[in-house]
């Protein structure tokens, strides 16, 4: 009997294209995913044969093939349902790992931007001026800083800020209402062709809905002044072919602090989109981000030590600062052919940023004190494309994926400055303006051998830097260019339908400063990064996930611009190996546990042994928790995260000490639209320090300076309640 392709369309139960649905024929094993605007081809079909079309969160299509299918096509709807970790087949997914992290996601919902970052595996976060300034991140025995290697992104948007005044890769994603986020895609290590500049640790991209499930109002009031309020607008209901929502979140809270943080945020989110002819789907989204706050800052252990302050005091109150950033970014998917797609994204930002610090104290100026100001005024324009073409080479299953785009950012009046309780300036530092550009291409093959998919791919980035320095009387610019390629190439076995291993290996890169780039003469402008990971995703049982890898990272210059203090420090050449492992276990429909932990051996290449230790860098970490997902209405979750003691300075003199932390949340649905709940941060009231760091400074008394720990106290036991109504 003659085998036929068979053209269809999966939709969900309101009629919106699926993506990534899977479909398999279960007599001949052809298999196929469904492209963004729902369609595929499936080969080799015979009248009679069945059709398993499934796609986690939506129950199982079986279909028996008929005359119709094979001379008319096939369209199908699957109906929306709760995801279940049982129903997860490790070769469907496009990946895995990321359906595990949307299976996280739904267990056990986030309420803040921090949050939706600790849904990466491994990855832990700090926070330490007054809740307006970006995370400090930590993975795989990197301190990320505020970003310089890891790849933030949001709807393709880029988060990462090059060049900023306070430090490269400054990563500020507290612009995302977490209730907004579809899904999160992330990877480890250097080794995605579609990601550049920052990937080296990995990256995080997160996905935005298209739409709301139902509009909502929230309010959420607790200890130390906390209140947050969030409306979720669905502005089309009932709509097949367009969706649009509106979202705003304020936030206000004065922490535990001797000095209120007298924090506040406001963030407004408003998306479009639409389905035109061939279901090709246009959307819209428009983001407006501002907030401003207060900081004690990071203080000296002997001031504490000695009664000067408590933990919640300060030695200088008058740090805070102000940032705001607007977005608009249009996104558009095509099918330009029936085996090539077209995805692309074009975006402007406008973004400002004011810090005001002080890390040393009386160091450097004995009367005055040593409080600084990093200013900046951003624009960022920039443009990403995606062809992807499924195709035949021989007889041999290929998908090519190419793309190229541009980021253009225009900094205008990056400063550093000496001030005096914030309203002073006493000197410039540095005040000049940074152009930089990023032009890239890219192109991955995945070619399917039976069991092997073996998936070599090549980036290309070109940069140019431009600084003008207001401090140097002649007009001059300052310009650098630099060109690098990026090699990639993985391999992965399906060993059977549950278990994958797979074989990573790639060269990445983190840029530097501009202004350290042309001050240096376009010396160590793009240091490269050599990874590999060996590693394999497996589901023994129906309930339960484990995954594991082992790998090595080496990083030819860890080479840092230290904003807080206008110097550069290159650090040499590192190299870090690790252990990466995770479980997940769904006990019963509604009983769900994770567990995360990373083993690092991370240190300086040309140090020798005792001083190759690189500050703050850790060497484990374990997070996890388990959930109560809808228990006859009741909701809750348990959520730990442990980091261990970590050396503060090269020598492990000084030690950044470990913590373990617990948080929990309570719901009760007390009807269909009406619920409430119970959040408890620190439910333990461990005392812990949530961000360290080996600062020299001097307080106004001392004749001399001190080297030690200073520091961040982490929140006490802290306890809010929240009421939300769907409508």
């Amino acid at each position: 009997m003659a085998q036929d392709d068979i053209k269809g369309l999966v939709l969900d139960d309101s009629g919106q294209p699926l993506e990534n649905a899977y479909i398999y024929n279960t007599n001949s094993t052809s298999h196929a995913h469904t492209l963004a605007n729902g369609s595929f081809i499936l080969e080799n079909n015979q009248l009679g044969d069945t059709l398993n079309i499934g796609l986690l969160g939506f129950e199982k299509a079986i279909i028996t093939v008929t005359n119709t299918h094979l001379s008319e096509g096939l369209e199908v709807s699957l109906k929306a349902k709760a995801i279940l970790l049982d129903e997860l087949i490790i070769t469907e997914q496009v990946s895995a790992l990321n359906s595990v992290a949307k299976i996280d996601l739904e267990t056990n919902p986030v309420n803040s931007s921090q949050e939706v970052l600790r849904k990466v595996p491994g990855l832990i976060i700090g926070q330490h001026a007054g809740g307006g300034k970006a995370e400090q991140i930590f993975l795989r025995g990197f301190d990320i800083d505020h970003g310089t290697d890891i790849s933030l992104a949001v709807d393709g948007m880029p988060v990462n800020m090059v060049s900023h005044a306070h430090g490269q890769g400054y990563s500020d994603l507290h612009f995302l209402i977490p209730e907004t986020v579809n899904a999160i895609n992330f990877g480890k290590g250097p080794y995605y062709a579609n990601k550049g500049d920052f990937a080296t640790a990995g990256f995080v991209d997160f996905n935005t809905k298209d739409r709301l499930e139902s509009s909502e109002i929230s309010l959420s009031i607790g200890q130390f002044n906390s209140l947050r309020t969030l409306g979720m607008f669905d502005l089309l209901k009932n709509n097949k072919r367009s969706n649009a929502y509106m979202a705003l979140e304020y936030i206000a809270f004065d922490g535990p602090f001797d000095s209120p943080q007298n924090f506040n945020r406001l963030n407004l989110f408003g998306k479009f989109s639409t389905y035109l002819k061939g279901n090709d789907k246009l959307s819209v989204s428009i983001s407006h981000f501002t907030s401003r706050w207060d900081a004690s800052g990071q203080i000296p252990q002997r001031a504490v030590d000695s009664g000067l302050i408590t933990r919640w005091g300060a030695i200088d109150d008058t740090e805070g600062g102000t940032t705001s950033r607007s977005n608009v970014n249009v996104s558009y998917n095509a099918l330009l052919k029936e085996d090539l797609q077209f995805k692309s994204n074009v975006f402007y930002s406008k973004y400002d940023f004011e810090l005001f610090s002080n890390f040393t104290f009386f160091l450097e100026d004995p009367i005055n004190g040593d409080q600084i100001k990093q200013h900046e005024s951003r624009n960022i324009y920039g443009f990403n494309t995606q062809f992807i073409k499924d195709t035949q080479l021989g007889n041999i299953e290929t998908k090519l994926t190419s793309g190229f785009g541009l980021r253009h950012d225009q900094v205008d009046d990056v400063e550093l400055s000496h001030t005096l309780n914030r309203n002073e300036t006493l000197d410039y530092l540095a005040l000049g303006d940074v152009n930089e550009t990023n032009m890239f291409g890219f192109i991955n093959a995945e070619f399917e051998l039976n069991k092997f998919v073996i998936a070599p791919a090549l980036r290309l980035d070109y940069f140019k830097f431009m600084y003008n320095d207001d401090l140097i009387t002649p007009y001059e610019t300052q310009a650098e260019t630099k060109t690098t390629f990026s090699p990639k190439l993985n391999v992965f076995f399906n060993q059977n339908k549950n278990l994958q291993w797979f074989l990573k290996s790639g060269i990445g890169f983190h840029s530097n400063d501009a202004r350290v780039v042309v001050a240096q003469g376009g010396e160590e402008i793009l240091p490269k990064a050599y990874g590999t990971d060996l590693g394999a995703i497996w589901k023994p049982f129906p309930k339960m996930v484990f995954n594991s890898a082992v790998w090595y990272l080496f990083l030819e210059q860890e080479f840092v611009y230290v904003g807080d203090a206008g110097i550069v420090e290159p650090s040499g050449k590192s190299e870090r190996y690790g252990l990466d492992i995770g479980l997940r276990y769904q006990f019963t429909d509604w009983l769900y546990f994770d567990t995360d932990a990373t083993f690092t051996h991370a240190r300086s290449v040309d140090e020798p042994e005792g001083s190759d230790y690189i500050p703050l860098a850790p060497d484990f970490t374990l997070t996890g928790g388990l959930a109560i997902n809808d228990l006859k209405g009741f909701s809750a979750g348990i959520r730990y995260r442990y980091i261990d003691d970590r050396p503060a300075n090269e020598d492990n003199s000084i030690v950044a000490e470990g913590y373990f932390v617990t948080d929990l949340n309570m719901n009760y649905a007390l009807t269909k639209n009406l619920s409430f709940g119970v959040v408890i941060e620190n439910v333990f009231d461990t005392e812990w320090n949530e961000t360290q760091f080996a600062t020299e400074s001097r307080l106004q008394n001392e004749l001399n300076p001190v080297e030690e720990i200073h520091f961040t106290p982490g929140t006490p036991f802290f306890m809010k309640g929240v009421v939300s109504y769907r409508f």
